[in-house]
């Protein structure tokens, strides 16, 4: 045990990096590859058996890993349950003939599928593009690039994806902040996107606004999202303010929100017992529930082991600057996954403290930003994105040509990331 303890600490934690990744490309389940990134961490750090399951035993207990846990599953019940009742599919069609701008059209397809944290969703708002792709002249290569970028505007800020819900229960930072900070990047995405279609003729995308249709039964349809977000951010509001003590009153919030929700769409799309048991009964849901435990016990794994301590010291001896471990931990895992929650939950147990530990606390938003923006950047080049190679599936789409249409918005995303780092950090020193 010496010999390890004597093995600088980036070196430790950099051969738990390198495993959990291996145990990922291995196609081993995210819940067992972080639990076993754990009892390498303890192992590697000196903590004998019983810390170990101490520790693993207190972060499983604490309200907020099972709010979250709760909160992240309920929104996967929520995304299901409007799939398979077809109130997504209804949505859909009630936005059709809404909107003359062509453009406006071809993204908003994937964009509302977006909304929700649906796995590989782009083929479900994949028909609908190449529907009317097949009125233009888009090549299958640039239809992929379409369904695929726009189904992931949101990812940057909304609250409904849990790797935002996760990053900011790691870096005790408010949901609201986060939201407000970071919605900018969902107009910056549009924009780049629409670069690569800049050009193409797409007077043919669509037949142009159809007068006889009223938006009313398309705001109907999007009633149990706005329910989540307005009542679930507003009871979280009340309750946090109510009770000043109660650690978990804006997730409390949101679990209310998504099972009035959730009882909404069963009721509104009639849908029976064993509808209702195929949505409950996923084993998708149990491995993500099992998924975001084993997250959190790695970081406190991480800080009863006092491993970031360690790192902290070691990354000081090697003078690395703390804006390039923001940039590149969260960039490179999020290229080798190709998974949001994956990055946010390997990197931030890191990054949140390393910040504290070289005081820049008081700077921590900018740092989020950074790492989040440069996370999302190596989830949308990753090969492994489960979203890009089934958009790439279904338009027959050679990887090489929709990588061309990547390169340039994604390099242009991190490019803003990282001014609006330094915007956001002389801010923050300018007006507290």
């Amino acid at each position: 045990m010496s010999i390890i303890l004597n093995i600088p600490a980036i070196v430790r934690i950099l051969i738990v990096f390198v495993l959990v990744l291996i145990a990922i490309r291995k196609n081993v389940s995210l819940g067992n590859a972080f639990f076993l990134g754990a009892i390498l961490t303890g192992v590697l750090f000196g903590l004998t058996p019983d810390s170990m399951l101490r520790s693993a035993a207190a972060s499983i207990v604490m309200p907020k890993t099972l709010a979250l846990a709760v909160v992240v599953t309920l929104i996967l019940v929520l995304s299901s349950s409007m799939e398979l009742g077809g109130h997504m599919e209804r949505l859909l069609d009630n936005f059709r003939g809404l909107v003359i701008n062509p453009r406006l059209n071809l993204a908003m397809f994937p964009a509302l599928i977006g909304l929700l944290p649906m796995p590989g969703g782009t083929v479900f708002s994949a028909p609908m593009v190449k529907e009317m792709g097949n009125r233009s002249k888009l090549r299958p290569d640039q239809l992929s690039f379409i369904n695929y970028w726009y189904r992931h505007i949101w990812e940057y800020w909304w609250p409904l994806y849990p790797g935002i819900l996760l990053s900011v229960t790691l870096a005790d930072i408010d949901l609201w902040t986060i939201m407000m900070v970071m919605w900018p990047f969902t107009i910056v995405a549009v924009s780049l996107g629409s670069i690569s279609v800049k050009g193409i003729d797409l007077k043919h995308v669509t037949e142009g606004r159809d007068k006889s249709r009223s938006a009313k039964p398309f705001f109907k349809e999007l009633i149990p999202i706005l329910m989540v977000i307005f009542i679930g951010l507003g009871v979280g509001m009340i309750l946090s303010r109510t009770f000043p003590g109660f650690c978990i009153a804006k997730e409390m919030g949101l679990i209310i929100a998504l099972i009035l929700s959730i009882a909404y769409v069963w009721f509104r799309n009639g849908m029976n017992g064993n509808k209702i048991r195929e949505v409950v009964i996923s084993p998708h849901l149990l491995k993500m529930f099992y998924m975001v435990i084993a997250i959190l016990v790695f970081k406190g794994m991480l800080e009863d082991s006092h491993a970031v301590a360690a790192i902290s010291r070691g990354f000081a001896e090697f003078s690395v600057p703390l804006i390039l471990i923001t940039v590149a931990l969260p960039l490179i895992v999020g290229g080798i996954t190709g998974i949001t929650i994956a990055f946010v939950g390997s990197t931030f147990p890191i990054i949140v403290p390393l910040v504290h530990s070289m005081g820049e606390s008081s700077f921590m938003l900018a740092y989020v930003i950074l790492a989040l923006v440069s996370g999302f950047v190596g989830v949308l080049l990753s090969p492994l994105h489960l979203c890009l190679l089934l958009s790439n599936q279904y338009f027959k789409a050679p990887f090489g040509r929709v990588y061309r249409h990547l390169i340039l918005p994604c390099i242009s995303l991190f490019a803003t990331g990282f001014v609006y780092f330094f915007f956001v950090r002389w801010m923050i020193s300018r007006f507290g």
